[in-house]
């Protein structure tokens, strides 16, 4: 936005400024006005489970910082990082994903020590200015919790954990059964030193560090390997209160990692919510066969879990870096997907509303796999530029997932139904009367003549501007092939001019905020007064509506609440 004034001027306007008596009281109001109406002119929902969540894999702290603008502006609600603990330099601290013999990102998901910053992602004084940075936008940080397990290189464990009271460690057992539930809980995952969670000690250690993240400014938590953690009424020989004595803490939003094998999936969502790892795995075999319909699509795969307990993805950073092993029939997310058919993943998902999906950012640079190439050039293809703490591949800002983000931040409380218009072909996902988003697996473009409970009217598809009509209950129009279709109608809010604070009525305050923003006064923390990229708030102190705020808008704004004629 441009100002036609200059700071300069501020002696002038300080003169002018008739009701100075308001005016620290007010700028402090601007402020907390300013972090309360940030999520809603993105268009985002107040709760993190109503929106969306980015992954940022093994994005640093000044990486995730960069790009918040352009987070909100894709409809993400909330940003997930990797674990932020100290954790092992191994590999001689190697900044790749992915080396010959042995992947670094996952150094990340082995502790050393319970305090903020490590050497792949940052200080935690950097982890601070970016969730000071991400409130800014109406975000939420969620962060990877580590509970479960320290690293597998006991030498590296520091003295304060080794010593932090009682038995610290599980003993060594090894995990040979994964239907057996003692050794799932008490026993040594891939060989990492199994924490002794029924501890108070361990316990107290890890909601401490908890504690700490939240003061830091995160609002929610991702609790790793939550299935290898016992329950209060596992057997009684290792049962412990772990969940509730750790649950019980101030954030907004927890969920714990429960993978395929899980027995007691339904009682994990008890007390927090849980991924569906299942789900993501079926959703990805139909979208690889180009065979999508609405029972796959709305089909959880959780038995006695509420959706609105369950965290979905098309595919988690775990299946994307498996390694690819044909002779074995072992094959990663990556090796069966691209990133169109990810976009067409996200939008069966994302439209729902009814459980909190997650995006995972693909490393940058990432390409397809290319069939005809050697192993070499398909390694590159997957692990891209192969290096920790730049930001992922562009296809979470894609124009199919951020405009399926914003229709479902859009369409909170709405109900949902799906449906197959044409089998296995396209599957279509109603938001009540409000809106749909119709997806298609096909190879041909698709003329649509279809029954809806959209509403009379024309639409415009937002994704790549298609006219659809709805008359009499029939939507028309076409889809191209293998393509996202967003059809909803939105109104801008009225503003009414002048009302720069946002509270329905034109004030002394009103004006004295504008003032304030023209003679380059800033919040405490150096923010401009008003929130230039709040478009209803510029609209607002645009008085005149010629684009720009200017000395002649604040003059306007004083005449009329002088009652000049």
């Amino acid at each position: 936005m441009k100002k036609s004034i200059r700071r300069t001027l501020s002696v002038l306007l300080a003169a002018v400024m008739l009701f100075s008596s308001f005016a620290f009281a007010t700028a402090a109001n601007a402020a907390q006005t300013g972090e309360a109406t940030a999520a809603a002119s993105y268009g985002l929902p107040d709760k993190i489970e109503d929106g969306a969540i980015l992954h940022a894999w093994c994005w640093s702290f000044n990486t995730i910082k960069e790009n918040i603008p352009q987070i909100a502006e894709a409809g993400f609600k909330s940003i997930q990082t990797s674990p932020i603990n100290a954790v092992w330099k191994g590999d001689g601290g190697k900044m790749s994903l992915k080396s010959t013999n042995q992947g670094n990102w996952w150094y990340q998901y082995q502790p050393t020590d319970y305090t903020i910053g490590n050497y792949q992602l940052g200080t935690k004084e950097e982890f601070t200015s970016m969730c000071e940075e991400a409130h800014k936008y109406g975000l939420k940080v969620v962060v990877d919790i580590v509970a479960n397990h320290c690293s597998s290189n006991e030498s590296v464990i520091s003295s304060h954990v080794k010593t932090i009271g009682g038995k610290v460690f599980h003993d060594r057992v090894e995990i040979t059964d994964w239907s057996n539930r003692y050794q799932v809980t008490q026993g040594k995952l891939t060989g990492l030193m199994d924490l002794n969670t029924a501890n108070p000690a361990v316990q107290n250690m890890i909601k401490e560090y908890m504690t700490e993240v939240l003061a830091a400014g995160a609002d929610g938590f991702r609790f790793d390997a939550a299935k290898h953690i016992e329950l209060p009424d596992d057997d009684a020989s290792y049962a412990s209160d772990f969940w509730p004595n750790i649950l019980d803490n101030n954030a907004e939003f927890q969920y714990g990692e429960i993978l395929t094998g899980a027995e007691r999936a339904a009682d994990y969502a008890k007390i927090m919510r849980i991924t569906a790892d299942s789900y993501g795995s079926n959703l990805r075999s139909a979208l690889e066969k180009k065979k999508l319909t609405s029972t796959t699509a709305k089909n959880y795969r959780i038995t006695d879990v509420n959706a609105d307990r369950i965290v979905t993805w098309v595919e988690s950073h775990d299946n994307y870096c498996n390694d690819d092993i044909p002779e074995n029939n072992q094959y990663s997310s990556w090796y069966k997907l691209n990133n169109k058919q990810i976009q067409q993943g996200w939008a069966v998902i994302a439209a729902q509303g009814d459980t909190t999906p997650l995006f995972f950012a693909r490393p940058q640079g990432s390409a397809p796999r290319d069939p005809e190439a050697s192993d070499t050039v398909n390694f590159n293809n997957k692990w891209g530029a192969n290096t920790i703490g730049i930001a992922g591949d562009g296809n979470y800002f894609s124009d199919e997932v951020v405009e399926v983000n914003k229709f479902r931040n859009a369409m909170v409380g709405e109900g949902k139904n799906l449906v197959d218009v044409i089998r296995q072909k396209v599957t279509m996902i109603e938001r009540g009367t409000k809106g749909a988003v119709l997806v298609s697996v096909s190879d041909s473009d698709t003329n649509v003549n279809f029954s809806t409970a959209l509403a009379d009217g024309e639409y415009t598809d937002r994704v790549n501007g298609g006219d659809f009509t709805v008359k009499d209950g029939k939507l028309t129009g076409k889809i191209t092939a293998g393509e996202v279709v967003v059809l909803y109608q939105s109104e801008e809010p009225e503003v009414l001019v002048g009302d720069v604070d946002g509270n329905g009525s034109v004030t002394i305050d009103d004006v004295t905020v504008l003032q304030r923003h023209l003679a380059a006064f800033t919040n405490s923390d150096g923010t401009a007064i008003i929130d230039e990229a709040n478009a209803a708030a510029f609209k607002a102190a645009d008085v005149n509506g010629d684009g720009v705020i200017s000395v002649g808008d604040v003059t306007a704004l004083q005449r009329k609440l002088a009652k000049f004629t």
